[in-house]
């Protein structure tokens, strides 16, 4: 297996490597006809033949020989085609001459398409067209639908998608060329718009970025972090910086091929970080997923806790169970008109989510359990297995309570960590949404367990050492200074003082 994947990255890099070298050596000629696309590769000294004829001294840019003749033998020579009359080229390897057959294949296919298909607006010749009216001749109505055919003969040919035509650059572009005094004017060349017009544009948005780069010494920026596909399938891992302005591309790292571990991700993140400059780096944001976040060794002390483990754990299972055969589902789907919801591990607060869906469909699945056709479906023996262990939990009123503290007791969390998802500005209010918070779980628990609030319950330490621990690992002094400069904590600041004032001047009255 390890000799396959070696030999598929090499084949690979001599792919990219012949794509490189082709794109070195290749000059398109001022008079560039896409029906001889090898003509880029070779340099024409001076002609040989007579009068208009194509024969020409030649010399191969990739091995510097010289050859006489015609496009026949630079095919000839550079393809390594036999009896051309001219030796092939040795500097052509397999990878070389795959690119090359590829654009010459491509030009035959080109050329042999008919390029003389008349517009729909041309007519077909045997109808007389009527005579323009005086209001088309003034908004010159026939060049409008020539114009409008070809360019929708361009979409079509070139199999571009329609949504193109939304694009309002698109738009600007046709009603520049419209608008303005440009007689004679020809679309920028293949050549011209993949190298000095991408570099111009690329140099024009960068220095529009940098009054934005020119605050993140001062005010600060995060690094936001996440992995996609493109519709290619290549998996990228991308890489923002956010900051008030709003967010900012910085790269995309093709990962294809590497291992996406933990270190590998931490590298990448490392080297964003001295791009941007650790000095000016608030605060790093990344995905849920397990190769981004730490595991520690599981801890005695969270005993308390393990049932929500749990409960969660058999909640995946019925799901699981119902999920994975057609026929259960269907008959599920008969007693309930809400679907049962596959969340991915990394969806944020991803098992709430799921026990909030399963209480909202508890009767439908009591209902399910219970039916006929429950008890009169016959699998496998491990299935049967199974469907007892769905039903009992379904029934089981001690598991659904135990449902129910856990989306009681979490509701404040699951709210504050909505309520700062957003991309309003929330930091100054993360004091305040922090301290309810705690009071509303600690109200949930010890309301749950039958406690004064004088009296003390393990599984609240275990739950607000948890919290704790998150909250001095996310909290900066910028969260203090936000929420001191906050108007409203400000005004009640304000209100505080000119109540203990005025009390002082009733106590000296008095």
């Amino acid at each position: 297996m390890a000799s396959n994947s070696n030999a598929g990255s090499g084949a690979g890099g001599g792919e990219q490597s012949a794509v490189q070298m082709l794109n070195v050596v290749r000059v398109i000629p001022p008079n560039d006809d896409p029906k001889w696309p090898l003509w880029r590769y070779v340099q024409k000294v001076a002609k040989t033949g007579r009068g208009q004829g194509g024969n020409a001294k030649i010399i191969c840019r990739l091995c510097n020989r010289d050859i006489s003749g015609s496009y026949s033998r630079v095919k000839s020579h550079l393809l390594k085609l036999g009896g051309g009359g001219v030796k092939p080229c040795p500097k052509v390897t397999i990878d070389v001459l795959i690119q090359l057959k590829g654009e010459q294949d491509r030009a035959d296919a080109s050329s042999n398409m008919p390029n003389n298909i008349p517009l729909p607006t041309d007519g077909n010749g045997r109808t007389r067209k009527r005579k323009a009216s005086a209001i088309e001749e003034c908004f010159d109505v026939d060049s409008r639908s020539k114009l409008d055919a070809l360019i929708a003969r361009m979409f079509y040919t070139a199999g571009l998608p329609f949504n193109l035509a939304r694009n309002p650059w698109f738009r600007q572009a046709f009603m520049f060329a419209a608008n303005g005094k440009l007689a004679g004017y020809v679309p920028p060349s293949y050549n011209k718009i993949r190298t000095s017009l991408l570099v111009q544009e690329k140099t024009h948005v960068e220095r529009m970025l940098q009054p934005i780069k020119s605050t993140w010494s001062s005010k600060g920026v995060s690094i936001v972090s996440d992995g996609w596909s493109d519709p290619q399938r290549r998996h990228l891992l991308n890489f923002m910086a956010i900051t008030e302005d709003g967010p900012m591309f910085l790269r995309a790292v093709n990962t294809v091929g590497d291992t996406k571990s933990k270190e590998y991700i931490f590298e990448k993140l490392a080297e964003t970080i001295d791009f941007i400059g650790a000095e000016n780096v608030v605060q790093v944001v990344t995905d849920n997923a397990s190769n981004c976040r730490a595991r520690n060794e599981e801890d005695p002390e969270y005993e308390h806790c393990n049932w929500i483990s749990e409960v969660s754990s058999d909640a995946q299972q019925i799901r699981n169970f119902i999920m994975n055969h057609s026929m259960r589902l269907s008959m599920f789907n008969d007693f309930s008109k809400l679907k049962l919801l596959a969340i991915a591990e990394t969806r944020f607060a991803s098992q709430i989510v799921m026990l909030k869906r399963f209480r909202e469909i508890k009767e439908a699945l009591t209902l399910l359990v219970v039916s006929p056709r429950w008890s009169d479906y016959r699998d496998e023996k491990n299935n049967q297995e199974k469907a007892q262990f769905v039903k009992e939990k379904v029934l089981n009123d001690l598991w659904w309570d135990k449902v129910n503290y856990i989306l009681d007791f979490s509701k404040p969390i699951y709210s504050m960590i909505r309520a700062a998802d957003t991309d309003k500005p929330c930091l100054h209010l993360m004091y305040e949404m922090w301290d309810s918070m705690i009071e509303k779980v600690k109200t949930k628990i010890y309301r749950h367990e039958g406690k004064e609030e004088y009296q003390h319950s393990p599984f609240y330490d275990i739950v607000t050492k948890i919290l704790q621990s998150r909250w001095l690992k996310n909290n900066t002094p910028l969260h203090c200074l936000a929420h001191s400069l906050n108007r409203i904590t400000l005004k009640l600041g304000l209100l505080k003082l000119m109540a203990a004032k005025l009390h002082m001047l009733m106590k000296s009255y008095q």
